[in-house]
């Protein structure tokens, strides 16, 4: 795995009021890697992805990518900069097909004018035949979706939702993906799917993945690094097993019962 940042964080602050949810917050995602970025409810780690994806502004820092500075770009510009994302609330289209749904990811990307667009013919309609075989052929395969892909996804079951959510990330064909709690609700068999997906889109299509998750079982296997946040300040951050052992983790999030360490 090449060691090179493919994201760097440098000093964050982020406050809304009084509050401060981020406090000088440093990190960096190495390119290749699956970094996971844990602790208590309220601990900044969702401030971190909205920082990072440009949902919010932090007053004070800065963000890299590769070596562009990225703190001020706007949200638009990050995804064409090839950087997805998934959230903690399912944010789909619940009356259209899992198709269309995820098809919406790539729209942004499709090159033919407004004109053809509206006439569905030459180029537009090229496009999106094009759009639809790379679809069919990669993401609704890999994420075992095709028994469902002309359903419409208000009507599946919240599990298979989250893997809709994920499959149109991936047609923004990312770089870096950053999912916001994946498995949260799911159970035994659907969080193992997830976790073997996530594993596939990092290995298989070489995709750094940023990993927001409160499943310290599926955190400590599948991680290459953890990075590890109370009360929006850094305590912690190194390999799995660096992590579970760290006095300040154990003390602030995993707690002193050993069993405590695989779960919340």
């Amino acid at each position: 795995m090449s060691q090179a940042p493919v994201i760097r964080v440098e000093d964050l602050y982020l406050s809304f009021g009084g509050i401060q949810a981020l406090s000088g917050v440093s990190t960096r995602l190495l390119e290749g890697e699956v970094f996971a970025v844990i602790g208590p409810n309220g601990a900044g780690k969702t401030c971190l992805l909205n920082c990072i994806s440009r949902f919010y502004t932090p007053q004070e820092g800065e963000i890299f990518f590769g070596d562009r500075e990225i703190t001020r770009f706007p949200t638009h510009a990050i995804t064409r900069l090839g950087i997805a994302r998934t959230f903690q609330n399912i944010e789909l289209f619940k009356g259209m097909t899992v198709l269309d749904n995820i098809k919406l990811g790539r729209h942004a990307f499709l090159k033919s004018g407004i004109f053809s667009d509206i006439l569905y013919f030459g180029k537009a309609r090229r496009e999106e035949l094009a759009l639809r075989k790379e679809i069919e052929e990669t993401i609704i395969d890999l994420l075992e979706i095709e028994s469902i892909r002309k359903k419409i996804v208000g009507t599946l079951p919240y599990g298979l939702q989250k893997r809709v959510e994920l499959a149109r990330a991936l047609a923004m064909k990312p770089k870096v993906l950053l999912l916001d709690e994946p498995m949260a609700g799911m159970n035994l068999e659907e969080t193992e799917d997830m976790a073997r997906f996530i594993l596939n889109v990092n290995r298989m299509w070489r995709v750094s993945v940023v990993l927001v998750e409160h499943d310290m079982g599926v955190v400590m296997d599948i991680s290459d690094r953890v990075c590890v946040l109370e009360f929006g300040r850094k305590i912690a951050e190194g390999a799995p097993s660096e992590i579970q052992e760290d006095p300040q983790v154990i003390r602030a999030y995993l707690g002193e019962d050993p069993m405590a360490r695989t779960r919340l």
